[in-house]
């Protein structure tokens, strides 16, 4: 029975240098140092970071995110690289019928450029679709942001059309690109 007393952590190994970890409390304080280091970059392609004003408002989203995770409504993984957080993968949302998953992620600018991303997004979405609980994966990103864009390009995306004034951001309503890439369980598996 899936219930808050048996709920685990879940760590992905990515490779020697980057592990993902389940959002857990522990994670609050590097959590919100990161986004307020990041905070006016972040802000340029999401309209979230503005919200985050005080511990609190991470301690919040961390509480929640935690229910999600273990109930499979969402995956959020905090990006560890030689055990420093640098980033977040996640699926924001989990259609179980459909076996779709919607794909967010945001990285420190620090760290970008350093395929951190690249390979920790394709260790979630291969460990989930072995297990069978998703196949479909969906990235959708405002056009201007490109180097969003240009990770779904990279990850195997296909752009399969473009969303009129899908995302309100900074006062403004922006197209989206919405990128798909299926993966069932033999290919994941395979591809071990």
């Amino acid at each position: 029975m899936n219930t808050p007393q048996s709920w685990q952590d879940e760590v992905i190994s990515v490779d020697s240098h980057i592990q993902l970890h389940s959002v857990h409390e522990r994670f609050v304080d590097p959590l919100f140092e990161l986004i307020l280091r990041n905070k006016d970059w972040l802000q340029q392609s999401m309209n979230w970071p503005q919200f985050v004003n005080a511990r609190e408002d991470t301690v919040k989203t961390v509480q929640g995110n935690y229910l999600l995770h273990h109930r499979n409504i969402t995956k959020m993984f905090m990006i560890l690289s030689k055990s420093k957080l640098v980033g977040v993968v996640s699926f924001n949302l989990i259609e179980p019928t459909n076996k779709a998953a919607y794909i967010g992620y945001w990285l420190d600018e620090a760290a970008q450029g350093k395929g951190i991303l690249s390979r920790s997004l394709n260790a979630m979405m291969m460990k989930y679709a072995r297990e069978g609980l998703v196949r479909r994966f969906v990235i959708k990103c405002i056009v201007t942001n490109t180097a969003s864009n240009q990770v779904a390009r990279r990850n195997g995306f296909t752009l399969e059309g473009r969303l009129r004034e899908a995302e309100f951001l900074n006062g403004e309503y922006h197209d989206q690109n919405i990128y798909g890439r299926i993966i069932d369980a033999s290919q994941a598996n395979k591809a071990e």
